[in-house]
């Protein structure tokens, strides 16, 4: 993690309508939208809100087409825990994020074809 990256990540996960807009995305995806209905939260605020924990990498997004055509973005939760731990120097944190399936199947592969 870059130097003060974890002090950013803790400060964007101490604001209580970061935590709501990952809390509604981590079931299902939604639109920005659907998160300010859920949330009560205003579509401006849930679009800050998005960008600050995509900068991240807490929330991811993707594309999606209407039935009429148009296109519209859906996000996703990426995060699953923090830890925080103290050392001698001062704190680490670790984020744990959300691991894609796809990600994951490379890595299986990876590690199978590396070995004997």
């Amino acid at each position: 993690m870059r130097e003060n990256e974890g002090e950013a990540v803790l400060n964007v996960i101490g604001d209580g309508r970061a935590r709501q807009v990952l809390f509604a995305t981590r079931q299902e995806p939604c639109s920005a939208k659907e998160i300010s209905d859920r949330t009560g939260i205003s579509l401006p605020t849930v679009y800050r809100r998005l960008e600050e924990l995509r900068e991240y990498d807490l929330i991811r997004s993707e594309m999606r087409a209407a039935a009429d055509g148009n296109h519209y973005e859906v996000f996703t939760c990426n995060f699953d825990e923090t830890r925080v731990s103290l050392e001698d120097e001062g704190y680490d944190v670790v984020v744990e994020r959300r691991e894609d399936i796809t990600e994951r199947f490379v890595e299986l592969w990876d590690d199978l074809a590396g070995e004997p």
